[in-house]
C-alpha cells in the first residue's frame, strides 16, 4: 500500500479508508459505522466483539487488525496495512486474556 495514496481530506465513503474493501464496509455498516467519521474515538476490539455478537460467529482475528488500522488512521496516524497490527493485536489480546485468568 503507497502511505499517500488514502487522505484524510479525501475520504467519502468507508471503501474509501485503508484496508477496507466493500465485505468489510458492509460489516462496518452493519455495526452502524457509516462513514469513516464514525470510527473517530471507537474501540477497535470493542468493534469486534460487536460484529462477532451481532453475527453469532467468531471472526477472523485479523478483523481487529484491519479495525485497529482505520480507527488510528482516523485518529490522525498514518496508513498502514493492517498486518503492520497483528503484534500489537495479539499482545492485547495476551495481557487481557492473562489478565482475566489472574482474576
Amino acid at each position: 500500500m503507497t502511505p499517500n495514496k488514502v487522505r484524510l481530506d479525501r475520504l467519502v465513503q468507508l471503501t474509501d479508508l485503508p484496508n477496507i474493501g466493500p465485505a468489510m464496509a458492509a460489516d462496518l455498516q452493519s455495526l452502524g459505522i457509516l462513514r469513516p467519521d464514525d470510527l473517530r474515538h471507537r474501540d477497535p476490539y470493542a468493534l469486534y466483539e460487536q460484529l462477532c455478537e451481532q453475527t453469532g460467529q467468531r471472526h477472523d482475528p485479523c478483523v481487529i487488525d484491519v479495525f485497529i488500522s482505520v480507527v488510528r488512521f482516523m485518529a490522525g496516524e498514518p496508513a498502514q496495512a493492517w498486518w503492520a497490527y497483528t503484534a500489537e493485536r495479539k499482545q492485547t489480546l495476551a495481557s487481557r486474556s492473562a489478565r482475566e485468568n489472574h482474576d
